[in-house]
């Protein structure tokens, strides 16, 4: 089983230089592997990532979002799907499977929501969409400031908030502040929660 991300841009055409977003996307995707094989940017604001341990997909949309709301006016839509990989391309657009179709067809779908879930098990969409749809309320409104707090709470998940803080050279308690106020905490029980549920359908 593996998941795949299709996504865009939101408000993409607002921008002037198309650069200022298209690099730190690339960064983003690049993290997971080499285009066009594990991730294809396609149609301008549009990109496609294969990820090839299922659970850890919510992680980098979570990191794929929070990259792209650094930049102000801007957000990532994605939908995530998980099943089977039936067909392997030297493109990642030409590749195909189940987690393909229902990423596919789920991003066709989305309209208010900027992130969902389609897997194969019926009660972990249920479980995980609701929390998205909550978590959302939150993440649609991340400034960027909370957005990089975002970005850098995930890229050093191992480090303290006085290790972050000498990162980036504020206070601890800034540190503190930005993390309560992106949801950094609740956020991350959640993708702790939907990385459990995933992780326990794929046990033998």
């Amino acid at each position: 089983m593996i998941a795949v991300i299709t996504g865009d841009v939101v408000n993409s055409r607002k921008i002037a230089d198309p650069e200022i977003w298209l690099s730190k996307l690339k960064t983003a995707l690049n993290r997971l592997g080499k285009a066009p094989k594990v991730w294809e940017i396609i149609r301008g604001d549009s990109f496609q990532l294969e990820i090839g341990t299922a659970n850890e997909a919510l992680r980098e949309a979570l990191y794929i979002k929070a990259t792209i709301k650094t930049i102000p006016g801007l957000d990532a839509r994605m939908a995530i799907g998980i099943g089977a990989k039936t067909y392997e391309a030297t493109k990642i657009s030409e590749a195909n499977g189940e987690a393909f179709v229902y990423s596919g067809r789920l991003f066709d779908q989305l309209k208010k929501n900027t992130l969902a879930v389609k897997s194969p098990w019926q009660d972990v969409d249920r479980a995980v969409n609701i929390c998205l749809e909550l978590a959302s309320l939150t993440m649609d409104r991340w400034t960027p400031n909370s957005a990089e707090m975002i970005v850098l709470s995930l890229e050093h998940p191992e480090k303290t908030q006085s290790e972050l803080a000498s990162m980036i050279q504020i206070s601890q308690g800034r540190v503190s502040e930005r993390q309560q106020r992106a949801g950094y905490e609740e956020i991350m029980k959640m993708e702790a929660y939907f990385s459990d549920l995933v992780q326990q359908k794929l046990s033998p």
